[in-house]
């Protein structure tokens, strides 16, 4: 092979050594199970790269501000005041809730963990096209990234929630520790199914731009068919007469994973919730809804290791 005269001697040498590398295939391995097994084991294998962009997501986000951090508590914050006084006084949704402004804070915050969780991982892949389109490395790291951030944010409010549950006397009851049971339970089925609709979902976003805006309109409608600022025995009581048809209703509300979720938390971290009542299968419902879940998230996996062999071409 002719060598370019202008090339210094240590790029000839480092182009020799190129040239005596075998061909590696750079196409993701073909079939679900095969597929699914070698892109754990590269992501694993850039757990170190994981970390990075999950530090690089929580840094960019509050990036030259001055309350940095404190953001992610001011926003819920300002959302609990005004739904406690205009929903809760003003329309009188607290009626018969004891302890609403935890009630509402409770929700909050886990249905905003999803809500970033979906909604920062449908746009994560687009907004790295860059890195994309140069570097070979896991395509999924980037909506895992957006999930660790949400997490990171999450905690933050989780801890406040705690400090005013202490405060306010909600682990004093002797239930307590057998109800705290459903704090794993809320937080996986969130995380599961966030995850997998944020690797579906990013992967679809590559190909049609408006999935990503569709997203924001379906989160905005999910909100207020979740249990946050109004509580499930609404809903019970006003499809308890309706029959057949409002039994159908009822199921369908309850088939939604981050209505369970939400009435898990609350049940684990809410004062008063002994008072409310909940579905007698309460307990088979987030079970459904966790296997279901990682179901979803098996399946999720497989359709973004086949969708992403174009994200190049694509972007």
């Amino acid at each position: 092979m002719q060598q370019d005269q202008t090339m210094t001697p240590e790029a000839v040498e480092r182009a020799e050594r190129l040239a005596t590398l075998p061909l590696a295939d750079m196409a993701p391995p073909s079939g679900l199970a095969v597929g699914i097994a070698a892109s754990v084991r590269d992501i694993w294998g850039r757990r170190h790269l994981l970390n990075l962009l999950t530090r690089r997501e929580i840094r960019a986000k509050y990036k030259d501000s001055v309350l940095g951090l404190l953001w992610s508590l001011v926003r819920p914050l300002i959302m609990l005041l005004i739904y406690y006084f205009v929903m809760g006084q003003f329309l009188g949704a607290a009626r018969g809730l004891n302890g609403f402004a935890i009630y509402v804070y409770t929700g909050l915050g886990l249905w905003g963990l999803f809500q970033e969780i979906v909604s920062g991982g449908t746009v994560s892949v687009l907004a790295n096209s860059g890195i994309v389109k140069k570097i070979r490395l896991p395509r999924e790291v980037f909506p895992l990234a957006a999930v660790g951030s949400a997490l990171f944010n999450y905690l933050i409010q989780f801890v406040i929630l705690v400090v005013a549950v202490l405060l306010t006397g909600g682990f004093a009851r002797p239930a307590s520790a057998s109800q705290l049971l459903y704090l794993p339970a809320a937080w996986l089925i969130v995380i599961v199914w966030g995850t997998a609709l944020a690797l579906v979902l990013s992967a679809a976003n590559i190909y049609l731009r408006d999935i990503q805006y569709l997203v924001e309109v379906v989160l905005m409608i999910g909100f207020w068919v979740t249990p946050v600022v109004y509580s499930w025995v609404r809903v019970h009581d006003w499809a308890a007469p309706h029959g057949l048809l409002g039994r159908i209703f009822e199921n369908v509300y309850l088939a939604n994973p981050v209505t369970t979720a939400v009435m898990a938390m609350q049940r684990a971290m809410w004062r008063f919730a002994g008072e409310q009542a909940y579905p007698g299968d309460f307990g088979l419902r987030l079970g459904v809804a966790l296997v279901v879940g990682l179901v979803l998230l098996v399946v999720a996996e497989g359709v973004f290791t086949r969708l992403q062999r174009n994200f190049a071409q694509e972007l």
